[in-house]
């Protein structure tokens, strides 16, 4: 017999039971779809985080200080100096300094976050302006009164027309003059410089009260400059401060590095954990293939009386196993993949099933048939031509 016949005769079987072959293809369809689904809301997640990341700067150094006492400091000058002392691998440096201010708009009060920051932070961040210019260095050597507000702010409290008019921080009459982009034209603040209000960060220490600036931003030249960038700030501050206890400087790639380290954990186990329905169902074809075998005892009798071999009997019920699977399979897919699209707009998240994760899955469900249908083929395969025939 064939592979097309014995693949026909598999179908006729399905479509003969139909409800039995439903109930037995359950775990595959259920497993199968388990994973699709957890995979392309992992893979949103993913992309989602690292979108995030790169909003913020792909190549980006943060540095905190923590001073030990007034002796050891370390200015804004000295940071710009170590800039400018590594080209090769340090692009652009930021003080950066949060205030705690608030924010006014005629008589209305802002939810609105103010932070201290240098001229060169758009290089750093990759902050786009939709209208208006970013802070000049005259801007922050003048202290002057003039902000960069975002798309949020500008809408809720100028309509969208906020350029050139005025806040109020803390008291403190700031000029708009640039406005950031919408991290999501149709909703509220939904990215961290939405509702975000930059000043000159010579304004923000003096809003603070406070000269001391404990955080810098850093930008490396490229990706395989960071950790040349970081080694470079390390020794710095090792030599301003005298101890590594006093200062730390995280890398955004390290991070992004970290989280996909994490995620990937997380999806793994998860994964597995939907795997042990494939396990079941795979269990659930062995058996109904079993029943299969003592049903059709005397059919596995008539065909080996005919000439019929072992290899015969035995492939037959193979890709009968394999096909119940597959079609298990194939249901799974389309399952796990609706889910996908209806799920992952619910939570956030842009969830596409990758073709790498169908093959596999379909792959996978195609073994599990086969595997856990060998032992039924191959019992088919040892009965007595003579005994299978007097089977009643």
């Amino acid at each position: 017999m064939s592979f097309t016949q014995s693949f026909r005769l598999a179908l006729k079987s399905l479509l003969t039971s139909k409800m039995r072959s439903l109930l037995t293809m359950l775990g595959i369809i259920i497993g199968v779809a388990s994973v699709i689904l957890i995979i392309s809301l992992g893979d949103g997640m993913n992309n989602m985080i690292n979108s995030e990341f790169e909003k913020m700067g792909a190549n980006l150094l943060q540095v905190e200080v923590m001073s030990p006492n007034s002796s050891r400091t370390v200015t804004d000058d000295e940071m710009y100096q170590l800039a400018q002392e590594n080209p090769g691998t340090i692009a652009a440096v930021s003080p950066s300094v949060t205030v705690r201010a608030t924010v006014k708009a005629g008589g209305d009060t802002l939810n609105a976050s103010v932070s201290g920051v240098g001229e060169a932070l758009p290089s750093i961040q990759s902050v786009e302006l939709t209208s208006g210019r970013f802070l000049y260095y005259v801007d922050v050597e003048r202290m002057q009164n003039v902000c960069v507000i975002g798309a949020w702010i500008d809408q809720e409290a100028f309509n969208g027309a906020g350029l050139g008019q005025s806040l109020r921080i803390n008291g403190y009459e700031y000029t708009v003059i640039g406005i950031i982009e919408a991290s999501d034209p149709e909703g509220g603040p939904t990215s961290y410089s939405d509702n975000q209000v930059y000043i000159p960060y010579t304004n923000a220490t003096r809003l603070n009260g406070n000269a001391t600036i404990s955080s810098y931003l850093f930008s490396a030249t490229s990706d395989q400059a960071n950790n040349a960038a970081k080694a470079a700030i390390e020794s710095r501050l090792e030599q301003l401060l005298g101890s590594d206890d006093y200062y730390m400087v995280v890398s955004m790639s390290e991070m992004m590095s970290v989280m996909g380290d994490i995620t990937g954990t997380v999806m793994t186990v998860l994964v597995a954990i939907a795997g042990i329905s494939l396990l079941v169902g795979g269990i659930g074809i062995m058996n109904i293939m079993l029943v299969s075998v003592t049903e059709r005892t005397r059919e596995i009798g008539i065909r080996k009386s005919l000439g019929a071999k072992r290899r015969d009997i035995r492939r037959q019920f193979i890709i009968e196993a394999g096909t119940t699977s597959a079609v298990g399979g194939v249901i799974g897919i389309v399952l796990g993949v609706s889910l996908a699209q209806a799920v992952g707009p619910l939570v956030g998240i842009e969830a596409a099933a990758s073709t790498v994760a169908i093959v596999v899955a379909f792959g996978v469900s195609v073994g599990v048939g086969v595997i856990f249908g060998y032992l039924p083929a191959n019992n088919a395969a040892k009965l007595n031509p003579i005994d299978a025939l007097r089977y009643d």
